[in-house]
């Protein structure tokens, strides 16, 4: 066999040849699975701050993985100048959550999985995905944690404020306090017993005390 005969081969000629409708019902299947990530990364945002751009990704990235794992399925060639074109692109999209990284694998391994033929395994795969989000997201947190910044005159309203927030809050622990000639700053991280916030009015009514700053806190940042 010589050199052009390898180029003579059925590797080059089967390039075009694909089923035109399995080529329709993977593009479909991949379209389905793509809206239905794109629901429930709307159903369990858990921020305030929804990114269309990100959720549209995420059906955009099901269907162009399908179509790159078909043709790379199809050609052993075609599949070696795929792998060398791929690697060139880079991305530099700012993930905001840990958990969109889940959703961007979710829509990379729907296409993969939709591209090689096993349309079944992608379906139950994504319903299973999906509730286990869908159970975990909804949880209610009944008891939040916050971040108490209190700015105080004294020692005496400092220790008057920590009485006051050891009745109210479930419970406390001081993280930092600053002591300087204009006065005493404290920041204490507390979960509360109810979702009522009013005990920081009462804080803010003793006398001493210059200012109470109550913040939600995710354990990702203290201010």
């Amino acid at each position: 066999m010589s050199f052009n005969d390898i180029f003579k081969s059925s590797f080059l000629e089967s390039v075009s040849e694909f089923s035109v409708l399995d080529t329709l019902l993977g593009m479909v299947f991949a379209l389905l699975i793509g809206l239905f990530i794109f629901v429930i990364y709307q159903k369990t945002l858990t921020g305030v701050m929804y990114s269309s751009g990100f959720a549209l990704t995420l059906v955009g990235l099901s269907l162009v993985t399908t179509l790159v794992i078909m043709a790379v399925t199809s050609n052993v060639v075609l599949s070696l100048g795929m792998v060398g074109a791929l690697s060139i692109v880079r991305f530099r999209a700012a993930i905001k959550e840990p958990v969109e990284i889940v959703f961007l694998f979710w829509s990379l391994a729907a296409g993969i999985v939709i591209g090689a033929g096993m349309i079944p395994l992608a379906v139950i795969g994504s319903a299973i995905i999906g509730v286990i989000l869908l159970l975990f997201a909804n949880r209610k947190i009944h008891n939040k944690p916050y971040i108490l910044v209190l700015s105080c005159v004294s020692e005496a309203a400092e220790q008057a404020a920590l009485d006051l927030l050891g009745q109210c809050a479930a419970h406390y622990i001081v993280k930092s306090k600053t002591v300087t000639a204009g006065g005493i700053e404290l920041t204490a991280e507390l979960r509360t017993k109810d979702a009522s916030t009013a005990f920081v009015n009462q804080i803010s009514e003793i006398t001493g005390v210059d200012s109470a700053t109550l913040v939600s806190y995710n354990g990702e940042y203290m201010a």
